[in-house]
């Protein structure tokens, strides 16, 4: 229940590099850097609700821990994998559906904020937010 709340982004680090290892395109490259995310999240045991709301889209997201589910990432990248909780850390594991390469993922609270680090073959980012 550590991640419950509403969490805005607040800087990124390596994000358009990730984006462009991932193969988004520059124009949508520059989009997503103001994107203005907003991330809500409840949890209710191994389950989560999250909510995903930017300058572009509203994406609801029901997912259990452990279990896999289907994900359309914002540019439109299918991919499918699960989520599970390491400690008080949020792993995620996703294979892409077009190519069928693996992108990693974590959430976690440092020092109050919200951190997202995501991987992609070879390249890291991370995205910080703050509470609401």
């Amino acid at each position: 229940m550590t991640f419950n709340g509403t969490w805005k982004v607040d800087r990124s680090e390596n994000y358009d590099k990730f984006m462009e290892q991932m193969g988004i395109n520059i124009m949508k490259r520059k989009l997503a850097e103001h994107d203005n995310l907003k991330v809500t999240i409840e949890q209710t045991g191994d389950k989560f609700h999250i909510t995903e709301s930017s300058t572009f889209r509203t994406k609801d997201i029901d997912f259990t821990l452990g279990v896999q589910f289907d994900y359309s990432l914002a540019d439109g990248t299918e991919v499918s994998g699960s989520w599970e909780m390491e400690g008080d850390v949020l792993k995620g594991k996703f294979t892409r559906k077009d190519n069928s390469k693996v992108l990693t993922t974590t959430r976690a609270l440092v020092g109050g904020e919200f951190v997202q680090t995501y991987n992609y073959e070879g390249v890291d980012a991370k995205r910080i937010f703050k509470k609401q």
